[in-house]
């Protein structure tokens, strides 16, 4: 995320109907007045099925690329080990392929003195701030806090998320269970069992890539790190 660690901004609005990245640089204020949270919609339970797809070997990083920062990201183990760099800036280690509508699920083990984050559906392109990664993100901080909602990181809309209230699923120093999903303009996340978002936004992309963010940190601050492991995917364009 560009933006302080654990500042939030809160939109609210009603509905809309275009879907680009034109749109946010014109008024992003307005943009976000396109996103509703969907109360009492269903699924509220974790989804279930077969289908799954690992995006992470446990041998290395075959499949990824690092993008933006020099943050420093490693096999540790089972999982994989994001360092901080300092005066890096946000760094995200991306997955080369793209996809439309999934599921993604992982567990994550995140210092609480970092920030961090999974893109969804994000790109990087040559001539959208030189490569900068852009696209929806799913919160990733300690607990209580804003974790399993949605930032827009570099797409000048900052919380995409209409409003995030503090909460307690993300558990500090243990490993945390994220299961997203995403399915047209609709997106919900969950931690640890509990749903915790699930919005309609008609303005963000419709496919990307995967990113496991490591946030930039300052001179003086750190070493930190965050782990992810047991990174699986299930492609539901095709379902």
């Amino acid at each position: 995320m560009v933006r302080s660690l654990f500042q939030s901004a809160t939109y609210f609005g009603l509905i809309a109907c275009v879907t680009s990245d034109a749109a946010l640089a014109d008024d992003p204020r307005a943009a976000n007045q396109a996103v509703v949270r969907n109360e009492n919609a269903t699924p509220q339970s974790v989804p279930s099925g077969e289908g799954w797809t690992s995006l992470f070997s446990g041998k290395d990083l075959a499949g990824w690329t690092q993008r933006n920062g020099w943050a420093v990201y490693r096999v540790d183990g089972d999982s994989i080990l994001g360092a901080t760099a300092a005066d890096s800036p946000n760094s995200f280690l991306c997955s080369d392929k793209e996809y439309a509508d999934f599921e993604l699920r992982f567990e994550v083990n995140v210092d609480p003195a970092l920030n961090s984050g999974v893109q969804i559906r994000s790109k990087s392109l040559p001539e959208k701030d030189k490569g900068r990664v852009h696209g929806p993100q799913v919160e990733i901080m300690k607990g209580p806090g804003q974790s399993g909602y949605i930032y827009g990181e570099a797409t000048g809309r900052n919380w995409i998320s209409p409003n995030q209230p503090s909460h307690e699923h993300m558990k500090n120093n243990e490993w945390n269970q994220f299961h997203v999903r995403v399915v047209g303009t609709r997106l919900q996340t969950w931690i640890n069992g509990k749903l915790i978002e699930d919005i309609t936004d008609p303005l963000s992309l419709l496919s990307g890539f995967v990113g496991l963010q490591v946030h930039g940190i300052g001179k003086n601050q750190g070493p930190f790190q965050v782990k992810w492991r047991k990174i699986e995917i299930r492609d539901l364009s095709k379902k």
